[in-house]
Protein backbone atom coordinates (compact mmCIF):
# COMPACT_ATOMS: atom_id res chain seq x y z
CA UNK A 1 0.00 0.00 0.00
CA UNK A 2 2.68 2.22 1.20
CA UNK A 3 4.68 1.48 -2.29
CA UNK A 4 1.54 2.17 -4.21
CA UNK A 5 0.81 5.37 -3.10
CA UNK A 6 4.46 6.33 -3.94
CA UNK A 7 4.03 5.46 -7.40
CA UNK A 8 1.16 7.37 -7.44
CA UNK A 9 2.76 10.40 -6.10
CA UNK A 10 5.61 10.31 -8.09
CA UNK A 11 3.44 9.78 -11.10
CA UNK A 12 1.71 13.00 -9.91
CA UNK A 13 4.83 14.51 -10.47
CA UNK A 14 5.70 13.59 -13.41
CA UNK A 15 2.31 14.73 -14.98
CA UNK A 16 3.05 18.34 -13.59
CA UNK A 17 6.54 17.98 -15.30
CA UNK A 18 4.66 17.08 -18.68
CA UNK A 19 2.42 19.64 -17.97
CA UNK A 20 5.51 22.19 -18.09
CA UNK A 21 5.20 22.46 -14.26
CA UNK A 22 8.30 21.21 -13.95
CA UNK A 23 9.81 23.28 -10.36
CA UNK A 24 6.09 21.96 -9.28
CA UNK A 25 6.56 18.58 -10.38
CA UNK A 26 9.86 18.36 -9.54
CA UNK A 27 8.99 19.28 -5.50
CA UNK A 28 6.67 16.74 -5.32
CA UNK A 29 8.28 14.21 -6.96
CA UNK A 30 11.19 15.36 -4.12
CA UNK A 31 8.80 15.26 -1.09
CA UNK A 32 7.41 12.25 -2.00
CA UNK A 33 10.66 10.27 -1.77
CA UNK A 34 11.37 11.91 1.56
CA UNK A 35 8.29 10.95 2.71
CA UNK A 36 8.58 7.33 1.45
CA UNK A 37 12.36 7.25 3.46
CA UNK A 38 9.82 8.25 7.02
CA UNK A 39 7.75 5.57 6.18
CA UNK A 40 10.50 3.64 5.49
CA UNK A 41 11.82 4.11 8.80
CA UNK A 42 8.60 3.98 10.96
CA UNK A 43 6.39 1.18 9.31
CA UNK A 44 7.18 -2.58 9.75
CA UNK A 45 8.67 -4.38 6.65
CA UNK A 46 5.68 -5.93 6.11
CA UNK A 47 3.59 -2.79 5.25
CA UNK A 48 6.37 -1.11 2.93
CA UNK A 49 6.14 -3.18 0.04
CA UNK A 50 9.08 -3.14 -2.22
CA UNK A 51 10.41 0.07 -0.33
CA UNK A 52 12.10 -2.30 1.27
CA UNK A 53 15.69 -3.20 -0.93
CA UNK A 54 18.18 -3.38 1.80
CA UNK A 55 18.21 -2.77 5.67
CA UNK A 56 16.34 -0.01 7.19
CA UNK A 57 18.65 2.33 7.70
CA UNK A 58 20.17 2.12 4.26
CA UNK A 59 16.55 2.44 2.36
CA UNK A 60 16.34 5.51 4.62
CA UNK A 61 19.44 7.28 4.31
CA UNK A 62 18.83 6.65 0.16
CA UNK A 63 15.59 7.81 0.05
CA UNK A 64 16.15 11.15 2.31
CA UNK A 65 18.78 11.82 0.64
CA UNK A 66 17.51 11.59 -3.03
CA UNK A 67 14.37 13.60 -1.91
CA UNK A 68 16.62 16.26 0.17
CA UNK A 69 18.81 16.29 -3.18
CA UNK A 70 15.76 16.75 -6.13
CA UNK A 71 14.20 19.10 -3.41
CA UNK A 72 17.48 21.24 -3.65
CA UNK A 73 18.28 21.18 -6.95
CA UNK A 74 15.08 22.14 -7.79
CA UNK A 75 15.01 25.43 -5.88
CA UNK A 76 18.57 26.44 -6.82
CA UNK A 77 17.40 26.68 -10.57
CA UNK A 78 16.81 30.80 -10.82
CA UNK A 79 13.24 31.46 -11.44
CA UNK A 80 12.87 33.53 -14.60
CA UNK A 81 9.52 35.31 -13.68
CA UNK A 82 6.46 35.73 -15.13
Amino acid sequence: MVFASVLVGVAVGFVLVYQDRWRRGMLVIGVVLALAGLARLALPTRLVGLLAVRGRVFDTVILLLLGASVITLTSAVPYPGP
